[in-house]
């Protein structure tokens, strides 16, 4: 699902296993999962913003302190298990589990691509509304800057990142 635009992330099996151990192995992370029958068609992802690896990437200065954020990381559905409430029923969970730990605020990173970029497909719409919905708004200045190999190229490169946040 990564490797569909706006990420265009052309990943490694072993990394992703080894990234995944760490919500296993964080006290206070989850992981949701979505299933049709034995098979996952989405999954969410979510821990302490302190305790991921993605906060020293962040520049934090523009938030509120990092012991009251959890961060939620990743969300990824199937296209055709989209638009039937699985989306908002991934944020309840996290939104609920962050709260049952104390977390005021909740946080999470959205790759920017240019609209004009070549891999954009026809009809692409962005989910800012529907984060918008949620209650989450960009914190304007704060961006993160993640590097990973996009599709179709041999080296890592700097992807900017816009932080959204939403008090819980």
């Amino acid at each position: 699902m990564f490797r569909s635009f706006p990420y265009l992330y052309d990943g490694d099996f072993d990394y992703e296993a080894h990234y995944l151990r760490s919500y296993r192995d964080t006290p206070r992370g989850v992981l949701v999962v979505a299933k049709d029958g034995n098979r996952i068609v989405g999954a969410a992802t979510g821990m302490p913003l302190r305790d991921h690896g993605d906060a020293a990437q962040m520049d934090t200065s523009l938030l509120p302190p990092v012991p009251e954020i959890f961060y939620f990381a990743e969300s990824v559905l199937l296209p055709m298990y989209r638009g039937q409430g699985i989306g908002h029923k991934f944020f309840d969970l996290r939104e609920a589990h962050a709260r049952g730990y104390g977390f005021a605020h909740a946080l999470f990173c959205g790759v920017t691509r240019p609209a004009s970029h070549p891999m954009r497909p026809a009809g692409y719409r962005p989910l800012d509304a529907f984060w918008s919905k949620r209650g989450y708004a960009p914190v304007p200045g704060a961006t993160a800057v993640f590097h990973w190999k996009d599709l179709g190229q041999t080296e890592e490169t700097p992807h900017t990142l816009q932080c959204w946040m939403n008090h819980l």
